[in-house]
Parts: structure tokens; C-alpha cells; sequence
């Protein structure tokens, strides 16, 4: 208890007798030299002073750009999975028109008119002409670094464009506009002359 007290009392009593910038009447003690043999102890504690200021504004700064770069990481981390999402959105998209052209051929039947013909003609262009744009469409999702993978959203992209194509084709056959009978090549067939001959001798 007695040693408690009296390193309370010690701190109680004790006086900082060094000058800080906020007292008055520093920049006037600053201007005189100081005492004999103590030009190496100030050299020593500016110094010093210096040193902790650097490291205290090196490790401020240091921890500025870790944030920093944390908070650039996270925005392309977030860019590249809106890119990922959007891309494959693109993707399937194909497969909403096949099933809305699906349905609208059932309904135009299969005899020839105007709305049969344009409904189906535009289900062989549409997706022709997709999949030969397949990397122009999909340019805007590159990323420079290589981290946005594009071959599994073409891959979609372009089988579902096939899959269009063939309900196209599929209703052109039922149109009776391509040529899968027999009766369709019936102009190519090469037909046999028949020679007859006897062992009759002309008269």
C-alpha cells in the first residue's frame, strides 16, 4: 500500500519540463542555442522526431493504399460477376424465341402464305445470322485480364440458335419445301434404255 501511494503521489507531483509546440513562448526558445555539450542530444531527439513522423505518415499511408486496393479488388471482383451474369443472360436469351416461334408456326399452319412464310423464314435468318455474330455480340463482356470465361455462354448461345434452326427446318418439311421424299429427286433419276434384241435377222 505504502509503495502504491507513493508512486501515486510521484506521478501527483511530477513535472514534464519539456517544451511542446502548443506552449507559449516555443518558438522564442527555439531561437537560442542550446547549452554546452547538448548539440548532439537535441541532434539525437530531431532525429528522432523526424524518424517518427515518417514512419507514423509511411504506416498512414501504407494503410490508405491497402484499403484502397481492397476497395478496387472488390469492384472488380463485382464487375466481373456482373459480366459472368450478363453474358450468360445473352446465352439464353435464344431459347425464349424458340419456344415464342415454336408456338406462333403451329398457329400458321402448314399451308402457304404470307404469315407461314415470313413465321418461318425468319426462324432460318434469325439464328444464322446470330451464330455467325456470335463474338461481336459477346465482345462487349471481354475483360482484359481474362478473368470473364466466354466459352460456356457462347456454347449456349450457339446450340440454342441451332436448336431455332432446327424447328425452322423442321416446319419447312412439313410445308413440303424441302426435298425429303423420294418423289422430290424424281428429276435426277437416270432412267435405263431398254435394247431389245432377236435372233430373228431384219428383212
Amino acid at each position: 500500500m505504502k509503495s502504491e501511494r507513493s508512486s501515486c503521489n510521484n506521478k501527483k507531483w511530477s513535472v514534464d519540463l519539456n517544451i511542446q509546440k502548443s506552449d507559449i513562448g516555443y518558438s522564442t526558445t527555439q531561437k537560442f542555442p542550446p547549452p554546452l555539450g547538448m548539440k548532439l542530444v537535441t541532434a539525437y531527439e530531431t532525429q528522432y522526431r523526424s524518424s517518427s513522423t515518417t514512419i507514423s505518415s509511411s504506416s498512414k499511408s501504407i494503410k490508405k493504399a491497402s484499403e484502397l486496393s481492397l476497395k478496387e479488388k472488390q469492384r472488380a471482383a463485382t464487375l466481373i460477376q456482373r459480366k459472368n451474369s450478363a453474358a450468360m443472360g445473352l446465352a439464353t436469351s435464344p431459347g425464349k424465341s424458340v419456344l415464342m416461334n415454336a408456338f406462333m408456326m403451329y398457329m400458321s399452319g402448314s399451308n402457304l402464305n404470307m404469315w407461314s412464310i415470313s413465321v418461318t423464314s425468319m426462324s432460318i435468318i434469325s439464328p444464322i445470322r446470330a451464330i455467325l455474330g456470335v463474338n461481336s455480340q459477346f465482345s462487349k463482356f471481354e475483360d482484359p485480364s481474362g478473368k470473364v470465361d466466354l466459352q460456356m455462354p457462347k456454347l449456349i448461345f450457339i446450340v440454342l440458335n441451332l436448336l431455332w434452326l432446327a424447328v425452322g427446318l423442321y416446319k419447312m418439311s412439313k410445308m413440303r419445301l424441302l426435298p425429303t421424299t423420294s418423289a422430290d429427286w424424281s428429276g435426277r433419276i437416270v432412267w435405263k434404255e431398254l435394247l431389245e434384241s432377236t435372233s430373228i435377222p431384219p428383212v
